[in-house]
């Protein structure tokens, strides 16, 4: 009998160290070489490992929640397999199954059976939030909204509601009414497209009854993490995310300590590691080397809206999720090729006497992502050379696996320029701090209407505020000021894309 440990491996380009996230396997487990045995946070991303061994889980040798340098033992495992478990034919054991959706927490008799049976096992998203259960839902005072009504003669209550404080259900009157709506409208039942050409799409599935929930809860599917046995969206994911949801806002009405306790008793500390470790050194390092400079410019994009509500309506982008965003990507593409520099980085010289500016011949487009883990800024490999709706696919699939936590290292390596949507947000402009390694990145404001003026007359347009900031050892004002106003012109424009 041979005992083997295995030591924290260094998974994404000179990491060293990481965090025991969650142990998906125990002692006495018979795992398989490949099972997945726990899941680690990186400075980078959250990381499954596998197990190089076949046999026996002896003991775990590191607790969750502890952060280790690479090379550190973290698991053993014996080659000899356990009577009960690994009797010759017997397949290993795989990982314990949830006890609770991504989100939160539903009772057993809502979702199909079929679904639960065949759901892939794997744990909830760790720093996605309070979990659902620990939350019971409070009567929401104002009415709900009309599109709301259709699914259900009252409020949101009257389609997802408290049961006792185990999680929440959806009432089998609700689905019943939404499957009959359903029916009438004659929706077509066709899964969508939310990824798979070039290994860049894939597909949001989900039955007609659960997209009408989702369209009539405002919950965009492709913001769900599937559980379903074919990788489809179900109820039991929407409500579990909905839970997700309220008990973000609800969590406010006891966010402020009891009053009579010691200040010095109502102060949380939160320790600074993994993802929100490493942002804020990089943040640090980039604000102080790089002397940051920032512009801004108003631009009417009123025919971009136009234009991504044709695209909308487009057989060729059906079930494709296109924002302005698409057109912004395509416009700082474009923007950078006529003007290089801004699509650069500044190398200084190991003796630190002298230095090069590398212009890249590529664009890894970034997007800087808010996560439950903290920023991340994901890039799309040679952007310049996807088609709008390649493009579109990208974006789609980088925010999917970004907001669920499986973005890799390797996908936040190597970026030349970055977008950041601060406008989803509702906020009109801001002065980002530039992603180490490059030289540019541009702020996107909210789009809404505003007074214009337009021939010499006041009429509402759509306006939007770019922001950019820039490394002035690279890019000086006149080319920065190009730069962005040729970001706008395609805004303002976006035919110009086909010249």
């Amino acid at each position: 009998m041979t005992l083997n440990k295995f030591n924290l491996p260094d998974v994404g380009e000179g990491l060293t160290e990481a965090e025991i996230v969650a142990w998906k396997v125990k002692a006495g487990d018979t795992v398989a070489i490949n099972d997945v045995l726990c899941e680690i946070e990186t400075a980078k991303s959250l990381v499954e490992l596998p197990s190089p061994f076949a046999g026996t889980v002896t003991e775990l040798l590191v607790p969750e929640g502890v952060t280790v340098d690479v090379g550190t033992p973290i698991i053993s495992v014996t080659d000899a397999v356990d009577a009960d478990a690994g009797a010759p034919g017997k397949p290993p054991a795989a990982a314990p199954a949830p006890d609770a959706p991504l989100y939160g927490k539903l009772t057993p008799d809502v979702s199909d059976a079929g679904e639960a049976a065949g759901r892939p096992a794997g744990g909830p998203l760790v720093g996605s939030g309070p979990k659902a259960d620990a939350v019971k839902r409070r009567r929401r005072v104002s009415a709900a909204p009309a599109a709301v009504s259709e699914v259900s003669a009252g409020s949101i209550e009257d389609l997802v509601d408290p049961v006792e404080s185990h999680g929440i259900w959806i009432s089998p009157e609700a689905v019943a009414h939404a499957e009959r709506t359903v029916s009438a409208e004659g929706i077509d039942q066709r899964p969508t497209l939310g990824g798979a050409i070039s290994g860049l799409v894939s597909k949001v599935l989900a039955k007609p009854p659960v997209r009408k929930i989702a369209r009539d809860l405002g919950i965009d599917l492709a913001d769900v993490v599937p559980t379903g046995a074919r990788g489809e969206v179900t109820r039991e994911d929407l409500v579990s995310y909905q839970a997700q949801r309220d008990a973000e806002v609800d969590k406010a009405d006891t966010f402020w300590g009891k009053t009579g306790r010691p200040q010095e008793q109502r102060i949380e500390r939160i320790p600074v590691k993994g993802v929100r470790k490493a942002t804020a050194k990089a943040m640090v390092e980039s604000a102080f080397a790089a002397p940051h400079v920032s512009i801004f410019v108003d631009v009417d994009a009123s025919r971009t809206m136009e234009f991504v509500k044709r695209l909308k309506l487009s057989r060729d982008f059906e079930g494709i999720k296109v924002s302005p965003l698409l057109i912004l990507s395509k416009a700082v593409i474009w923007a950078a090729a006529r003007n290089p520099s801004v699509n650069a980085t500044w190398v200084d010289s190991a003796d630190g006497d002298s230095a090069e500016i590398h212009v890249k011949h590529f664009m890894n487009l970034g997007i800087a992502a808010a996560t439950p883990r903290g920023l991340m800024v994901p890039n799309i490999k040679n952007a310049q050379d996807l088609s709008l709706k390649e493009l579109a696919l990208a974006l789609n699939e980088l925010a999917t696996t970004a907001r669920a936590g499986k973005t890799q290292p390797s996908q936040m390596q190597g970026g030349t320029l970055t977008i950041t949507n601060i406008g989803a947000l509702g906020i009109d402009t801001g002065t980002p701090i530039i992603n180490p390694g490059e030289v540019a990145i541009v702020a996107f404001g909210t789009i809404k209407q505003k007074p214009w003026v337009l021939d010499g007359e006041v009429i509402p347009r759509w306006i939007t505020t770019l922001g950019g900031s820039f490394d002035h050892r690279v890019v000086d004002g006149d080319l920065s000021a190009r730069f962005m106003a040729d970001v706008a012109a395609i805004l303002e424009e976006p035919a110009l894309l086909l010249d």
